[in-house]
């Protein structure tokens, strides 16, 4: 077999501009433009197409979309020409990404999903990494965590620090921002931690930025937009062309809404002014985040109507669940700010009505939350049909030294891919059912849970109790020593739970303060004596808060068991809710069971 001719000079030149991309901009961009002239005047398809590939890449960073989208059009022309799949591959997965940041998130889908099989075998590591993670995004945009977070993991195992030339940096990026839209913000910092780690070996000023504003959107999210404020100056000296962020909005609704969360009010006004400067948003998200910090602006300034106003004009797009590219968790941030606003001018209705919408969109993150550990299985599935694909196309050509090696390569990577999935398996199923804060079991897992326990009671003719715990002040603990602190307790809490209960019993946390403890083989009597147990120790317990002591702490509790609520799961929680109430009306810092209450010293 003839050997394959070397490359040329420009086409060296263009692959090695390509390779720069993540790890230093600037010079890609200047070897791109070096190796189209070279390619031009030697008439040199090959390396004019990668050479435009990687320019249309870049301007997808630093430049419109509109300019991104023609280069790379040019581009996918010049590599059918030359008969380069895999080029081709990567220009048409490239050129399917500006559909998508352009908001046409469906077509470029189906522009992008049909390449897949082809890609996955032309294609290797940070190419590779690019094609599945624009089909993550596409999924992403549309709401599918599930699905993007199985070709993120995919992509991010693809494009390592060891062979991804940077990409690996974009992709903890992306993993971060979808682990933002199911709610685990602490999950996501540690991705976003991860991607600045590997950033101080690149010269990508953009890249930094965006995982700057994810880091800020993090912990607005976590009630620590105070520590973010270093990260908003940081963006903000960032020069907006090329050399910098590209001449973007840069994320101020972002970097506004963290400013007026941390109570700079001058600054989150400027920030609002500089996002309006630069027109009408486009993207549903930016029209719905930009909204939202006007109305936060407002209300901060004491003005709760025209919050509401700013608010209202957005509610027919907040309100509806098809809109492309509608991210959920901004809309789980407009109807938390709208009931804000609401109760604030007085609507008391409205407010409710507000805050039940967005009880449905967190229960709905929840569910997406859960959904993602499936994607995981389905991609295996998927990846195993390539797998028998692969061989039938191999066994022809089983004769040749080279084939055997081939199947054996293809062999070793699709274990690499089962393993990787098995492991994503692992960690979504921990995720969808632990609350990462207190380490205790999650209301998902409640909810799955409850049922079994309470028909093997019905079964076994046991009684089984169910304790509601709510931690009474917490919201002045927050308003006086801070979210931080806030942690502090529901972690001590947590792991005051875990120390006190037996190992048959499930303890959960319900939501906000609010704790559950299920307690087969026992009564309510008996759950009332070791809930009382745990309340005396709650009340021993204290803590120091920026030179602070805070002690004395309390609980409400209602408890309820199988005897006193046979009729379903649902009745025996409503009953102890019940009891919950009539603890709290009663003064607080008591136990309420159906037969009777009870108030510890």
């Amino acid at each position: 077999m003839a050997a394959a001719p070397a490359p040329s000079a420009p086409l060296r030149r263009a692959r090695q501009a390509w390779n720069l991309l993540h790890v230093d901009s600037g010079r890609a961009l200047a070897q791109a433009e070096q190796a189209i002239a070279a390619a031009r005047a030697a008439q040199d398809g090959p390396a004019e197409a990668w050479a435009r590939l990687t320019r249309g890449f870049h301007r997808l960073y630093y430049a419109t979309v509109p300019e991104a989208a023609a280069e790379l059009e040019r581009a996918l022309r010049l590599f059918r020409r030359c008969g380069d799949r895999a080029g081709a591959v990567l220009a048409e997965a490239t050129a399917a990404r500006a559909m998508w940041r352009a908001g046409r998130v469906n077509d470029a889908l189906a522009r992008v999903l049909p390449l897949r099989d082809e890609g996955v075998r032309v294609l290797r590591h940070d190419q590779r990494g690019v094609l599945l993670n624009t089909i993550a995004g596409c999924y992403s945009a549309q709401g599918d965590s599930a699905q993007a977070f199985a070709y993120m993991y995919e992509a991010l195992r693809d494009a390592g620090p060891s062979r991804g030339r940077g990409f690996d940096t974009v992709l903890h990026c992306n993993i971060a921002h979808e682990l933002m839209q199911i709610g685990d913000c602490a999950q996501a910092l540690r991705h976003v931690d991860a991607g600045l780690a590997r950033c101080s070996a690149l010269n990508n000023a953009r890249l930094r930025s965006v995982l700057w504003i994810n880091r800020i959107a993090c912990l607005t999210e976590l009630g620590r937009a105070e520590e973010g404020m270093v990260d908003v100056a940081a963006v903000l000296a960032l020069p907006a062309d090329a050399s910098g962020r590209g001449p973007t909005a840069a994320g101020f609704e972002t970097l506004a809404l963290a400013a007026l969360h941390a109570g700079r009010l001058a600054l989150g006004a400027e920030l609002v002014a500089r996002a309006q400067a630069h027109g009408p948003a486009e993207l549903p998200d930016d029209q719905l985040e930009l909204g939202c910090a006007g109305a936060l602006l407002a209300l901060r300034r004491g003005d709760p109507a025209g919050a509401v106003t700013r608010l209202q004009a957005l509610h027919a797009l907040a309100a509806r669940d098809d809109v492309e590219g509608l991210s959920l968790r901004l809309r789980v941030q407009y109807f938390e700010l709208l009931s804000r606003a609401l109760e604030a001018a007085g609507d008391t209705a409205g407010a409710l009505a507000a805050l039940r919408r967005w009880q449905g969109l967190r229960e709905a993150q929840s569910r997406l939350a859960s959904q993602a550990r499936y994607a995981a299985a389905n991609l295996q599935t998927e990846l195993l049909s390539l797998q028998h694909r692969l061989d039938e196309n191999v066994a022809t050509r089983r004769r040749s030294e080279r084939a055997r090696a081939e199947l054996a390569a293809i062999n070793e990577q699709l274990s690499h891919k089962v393993a990787e999935v098995q492991a994503l398996q692992a960690a979504l199923r921990q995720q969808a059912t632990q609350d990462p804060l207190t380490g205790l079991f999650n209301r998902r897992h409640l909810n799955d849970t409850l049922p079994t326990l309470f028909a093997l009671a019905q079964r076994e003719g046991q009684t089984m109790a169910l304790a509601i715990l709510d931690l009474d002040h917490f919201k002045q603990v927050n308003d006086r020593h801070g979210h931080a602190a806030g942690d502090r307790l529901l972690a001590a809490f947590g792991e005051l739970l875990a120390g006190q209960t037996r190992r048959s019993d499930v303890a959960c946390r319900y939501g906000g303060e609010e704790f559950c403890l299920l307690m087969p083989r026992t009564d309510a009597a008996g759950a009332r004596r070791k809930v009382a147990a745990l309340l005396r120790r709650w009340r021993s317990q204290r803590f120091a808060f920026d030179g602070t002591a805070v002690e004395g702490l309390s609980f409400s509790a209602g408890i309820a068991d199988t005897a006193l609520a046979p009729g379903s799961p649902d009745a025996l929680l409503n009953a102890a809710d019940t009891r919950l109430l009539a603890a709290k009306r009663a003064g607080r810092g008591r136990v309420e069971v159906a037969a009777g209450a009870l108030s510890p010293s």
